[in-house]
């Protein structure tokens, strides 16, 4: 992935050519203020997975029990981690 430093001002001028860049040529924008980092535009690398697509894709998979019981135990205390969204227009 390339990197390259812009200023606010010359991200604010070109952000359309920017996300293009970021998104097209895996190209990483360090956006500046006075000499310091102060943000990222950065190409969007996570994968999404709606629940239909889990579920299809556990269908296929054949876990004994012991494999299965373990996986559910994952999932029980991953929903416990799991904060809702926070709104920001609060």
């Amino acid at each position: 992935m390339k990197k390259q430093v812009i200023t606010v001002t010359e991200a604010a001028r070109n952000f359309a050519e920017c996300v293009n860049r970021a998104h097209y040529q895996d190209v990483t924008f360090v956006l500046t203020r006075n000499g310091e980092a102060i943000a990222r535009i950065t190409p969007d690398r996570q994968k999404h997975c709606t629940g239909k697509e889990l579920a299809e894709a556990l269908a296929e998979v054949d876990l004994s029990a012991e494999d299965a019981k373990a996986w559910y135990k994952d999932l029980q205390q991953a929903r416990k981690n799991l904060r809702p969204a926070e709104d920001k227009w609060r």
